[in-house]
């Protein structure tokens, strides 16, 4: 049952690295340092104070490069490849009773998908809200997914089976809606 519980934490902090790459790691620094949570013995240094200071500085200059129009565009260009090792690492970071191949296996393949999905989400969310709105609605989006990114943390480390179920039903409906809108469009043949 520990491994479980585990492997759903990695997945909600892993969905949380799609929305914000630094906030579940600030999250899971605190949470170590509270003794909330186990850290496998090679990432043992992210329960640092160090570490946390570092976190939390990266945490608070991501969330307002995404207040910056033209940056936050930028940024998603190379969200989606941070995000997918991002939530590798936080995965890998929590999951301790498994063997390194087993671990780094379901890291990259479920924790990396999970944070790649929901950052492909809302890369794709940002890009039509640039193009709808001029950019002015890019602040809604940039305040929800820090909002989101916060939440999942919070919610890993609380309620971790809960938080790696509505990561699953979020990155279903994000692969349901990216699939939609891959499809061709069917145009209607005028009739003779």
């Amino acid at each position: 049952m520990e491994i479980l519980v585990t492997l759903a934490l990695g997945i909600g902090l892993a969905s949380a690295s799609g929305f914000r790459i630094f906030v579940p790691f600030t999250f899971l620094s605190m949470a170590a340092l509270a003794g909330m949570v186990e850290l496998s013995p090679t990432w043992d240094w992210i329960g640092t104070y160090p570490a946390l200071i570092t976190f939390s500085i990266a945490t608070l200059l991501e969330i307002t490069a995404y207040y910056i129009p033209w940056l936050d565009n930028l940024l998603d260009t190379v969200a989606v490849p941070a995000a997918i090792v991002a939530g590798s690492v936080v995965t890998a970071s929590v999951t301790t009773e498994l063997s390194p191949l087993l671990t780094w296996t379901l890291a990259i393949i479920v924790g990396g998908g999970a944070a790649g999905v929901v950052q492909a989400g809302t890369t794709v969310l940002r890009s039509l809200s640039s193009v709808g709105s001029l950019g002015t609605g890019n602040f809604i989006v940039a305040t929800s997914e820090w909002v989101a990114a916060t939440i999942f943390a919070l919610l890993a480390i609380l309620l971790p089976i809960f938080a790696a179920l509505s990561a699953l039903v979020i990155v279903i409906l994000i692969l349901r809606r990216l699939r939609r809108g891959r499809r061709p469009q069917h145009t209607a043949q005028p009739t003779a």
